[in-house]
């Protein structure tokens, strides 16, 4: 009974990525009945994948929630499905740059998050935190992890998915107008809608993607 959290390592020339600096900070807390084990992914593809694999092997969580970084995004983003498609605008850590692959051959389109992401969001703002149902997760490193992950969860009964969250100050200090949020309200905000991902089975039915 375990919540496997993952960030990423810093890339596109970063000195940190938040995600990590965010997770790591939650490792062995117990939310809701799961105790947190925080671990971290290498922004590159594929090995992405494998890192994560010999995770849940290892662990095998009841539930899984990978973050990753979303610079120019001002909300924790919960995002609702991850497509079958590799499309980098830069090369990863180990220097690749796939354009339009897909990231399992013969997978299918696409992938829903398996988390009560309206419930999360809902608890978010309820408790003021910047909040939003997300409806892309991109085509870099993110998606790859997210669609691999709800990939190979299928059919197991585990519940997995994937939030994106902004800029830390440090970072959009030297990124002018890039919106950014305080390490200190990011692990605040991952601890409680981990906690709701953790505690609630069924989501809520409100209308509208983004929950405004």
């Amino acid at each position: 009974m375990t919540l496997l959290l993952t960030g990423f390592a810093p890339f596109g020339g970063e000195e940190l990525n938040p995600s990590w600096e965010a997770v790591r900070r939650l490792d062995g807390e117990r939310l809701g009945d799961l105790p947190v084990v925080a671990a971290q992914l290498p922004t590159a593809f594929g090995a992405a994948l494998r890192v994560l694999g010999e995770l849940l092997d290892r662990h095998r969580p009841t539930l899984v929630v990978a973050v990753g970084q979303a610079g120019g995004r001002a909300e924790l983003s919960l995002e609702r499905i991850a497509i079958n498609v590799d499309d980098a605008r830069i090369p990863d850590n180990a220097g690749r740059q796939p354009i339009d692959e897909p990231v399992v051959p013969g997978g299918p389109a696409a992938y829903f998050s398996t988390l009560p992401i309206k419930a999360m969001v809902h608890a978010l703002r309820a408790a003021g935190f910047p909040a939003a149902v997300s409806q892309t997760a991109g085509t870099f490193v993110c998606n790859h992890v997210f669609y691999g992950l709800q990939h190979r969860l299928q059919g197991t009964g585990v519940r997995g998915g994937f939030i994106h969250i902004p800029y830390l100050p440090v970072q959009a200090a030297n990124q002018p107008g890039a919106p950014s949020m305080a390490l200190e309200t990011l692990v605040a905000g991952l601890r409680l809608a981990l906690t709701c991902a953790a505690t609630t089975q069924a989501d809520l039915r409100e209308g509208g993607g983004q929950l405004d």
